[in-house]
């Protein structure tokens, strides 16, 4: 960051955000200690590694399936509302995994449906909880508040696994579980009481299938966003081994019980505070493509280390270096993604973000347990400390970008024009066309620009985008694009933002007219006759000769 980064505890001042914290705290810790029971219960009621490794999958699993629609949802709907339905939705579960566990009911395919119903609800939680971040503080706070965030949750993580692991020793796993359901009650509290006032849209909330594919075109065409999602795939994969197949180093390398599993978890929780101290001072130091690197290539060597350690002290720093490479890689993934994304659109590109990082983290999990049971847990850590190496390669060719400062307030200049045809939100489709007189001289600069308004146009929503020169006079160039409805049209130009206004300034100047480039909006209509089939065309009748 180049900006002082303000203190972290001034963000406290924020009462909304200090509260929600707290609350946040107890409960990720009652899901860390629920993680420590499920993860143990597995290895006791099931011989196989591969299901071991299943737990971490199945709570990974949800957030990559459905984090897309959530963040739809995220952006579409009042976030504080959905934060209450998913922390509800959670809480109903875990009750019904403590009494299954009191009464001794279950197996190891139930487990892993409880996981994966408590992970679901867990994914339609983060975007909405990610994106409230910035309506919980001022945009200049968001990149300290996403690192406090992840402070919280990995103090949670430190402390929460060893917490879990003396719960599971002295009362079992239905212990664990019992602790886990209380934990949401304070969360509940503090969210239900919070006065969120949902910004005023005054369109039309969108269809939830158009708002997915304009969450993925936007990323599609934003580079920048892709490669996060490329490297933050590799992360998962390759990180994930630690988390997946330390109940079966604990058990089976070091001989330990869950005391031992719920001491090496903390010592990845330290490591990850130590992380996210670090993360200012660091980003202030190196550049985000540095960091991920060396994220990646310290894990890889944590991973050999644990391949060939069997002392408990050992494997524990390495599990420190892992987990401090954890939050820096991730919560930096998480700030780039925040800071170059318009706010319209945010939920859904943390989403897709997601969905990379955790698809990455449930096919490690699967893989490196499938590795483990039909090789050896060596194979498995050395496969992939290889896959972090590749992952640190790849910033060769996809570096990471900087944190721009780009401005990506609404450029607030488009002014709904007032259609002298009495149109509805639903009226359409929308045809646009802007004429542009470019000298000459300019041609390549003006090809130059175009190519980059084509990528803003169709990012913001924009469908069949063209150029065209008039074949009589050279200089005149139009540019036409559709909308589907005239409330498409509205939303795809309140979309542009200040960071997109250099290429909108930049083809003015080159306009060789006075005033703005002309632009005309049309509504396309089909002149096609009534009644007309394929047999009866209008023009059949000259070949009828009576």
């Amino acid at each position: 960051m180049n900006k002082a980064t303000p203190s972290l505890f001034a963000l406290f001042a924020h009462t909304t955000f200090r509260n929600i914290w707290f609350a946040s705290i107890a409960s990720n810790l009652g899901t860390n200690i629920q993680n420590v029971g499920a993860a143990w219960m597995m290895t006791s009621i099931s011989n196989s590694e591969s299901m071991v490794a299943l737990v971490q999958a199945s709570t990974t699993l949800p957030v990559m399936l459905f984090a897309l629609v959530a963040g739809a949802i995220a952006d579409s709907f009042d976030r504080r509302r959905v934060i209450l339905a998913a922390q509800g939705f959670m809480f109903a579960v875990s009750v019904a995994l403590a009494l299954a566990a009191i009464a001794g009911v279950i197996t190891p395919w139930m487990l892993l449906a409880f996981t994966f119903l408590i992970g679901s609800g867990n994914a339609l939680n983060n975007p909405s909880w990610q994106a409230a971040v910035g309506d919980m503080v001022p945009r200049s706070d968001v990149p300290g508040a996403v690192t406090v965030n992840s402070v919280g949750f990995n103090i949670t993580r430190s402390v929460g696994p060893a917490v879990g692991g003396t719960i599971v020793a002295i009362g079992g796993a239905a212990a664990a579980f019992v602790v886990n359901a209380l934990s949401y009650l304070g969360l509940l509290t503090v969210v239900f009481r919070w006065k969120f006032v949902p910004p005023e849209n005054p369109l039309p909330r969108e269809k939830m299938t158009t708002a997915i594919g304009a969450g993925l075109r936007y990323v599609f065409m934003s580079p920048n966003i892709l490669k996060v999602l490329l490297r933050a795939f590799l992360f998962g994969l390759a990180t994930v081994s630690a988390l997946a197949l330390l109940p079966l180093v604990a058990r089976d390398v070091i001989d330990g019980g869950p005391q031992t599993f719920g001491i090496m978890l903390g010592a990845f929780g330290i490591g990850a505070i130590g992380g996210a101290f670090a993360n200012a001072r660091l980003r202030a130091a190196l550049s985000n493509e540095a960091i991920i690197r060396a994220a990646f290539l310290v894990f890889g060597a944590s991973a050999v280390v644990m391949s060939l350690s069997t002392s408990l002290i050992i494997d524990c720093l390495a599990l420190f270096f892992a987990g401090a490479c954890w939050v820096m890689a991730l919560s930096l993934f998480n700030t780039v993604v925040q800071l170059t994304t318009p706010r319209w659109v945010v939920g859904r590109a943390l989403s897709l973000y997601q969905t990379a990082a955790f698809g990455g983290m449930a096919g490690g999990s699967w893989l490196w347990g499938y590795v483990a049971e039909n090789l050896t847990i060596t194979h498995a850590f050395l496969a992939a400390a290889g896959v972090a190496a590749f992952g640190a390669a790849v910033g060769f060719v996809f570096k990471m970008p900087a944190f721009e400062s780009l401005n990506l307030d609404p450029l607030n200049r488009f002014r709904t024009p007032e259609p002298a045809l009495g149109l509805v939100a639903r009226s359409g489709p929308i045809v646009v066309e802007t004429r542009f007189v470019i000298a000459g001289e300019d041609t390549q600069e003006f090809l130059r620009l175009m190519v980059e308004r084509r990528r803003i146009r169709l990012r913001d929503g924009a469908r069949k985008w063209a150029l065209m020169r008039d074949i009589e006079e050279p200089d005149v160039w139009f540019e036409t694009y559709h909308a589907p409805t005239w409330v498409d049209y509205v939303r795809h130009n309140q979309r542009r933002t200040q960071a997109d206004a250099d290429n909108l300034d930049r083809l003015r100047e080159l306009h060789q007219e006075d005033g703005m480039p002309r632009v005309r909006r049309m509504i396309e209509r089909q002149a096609i006759p009534p009644r007309d089939t394929i047999f009866n065309r209008p023009y059949d009748a000259h070949h009828h000769h009576h």
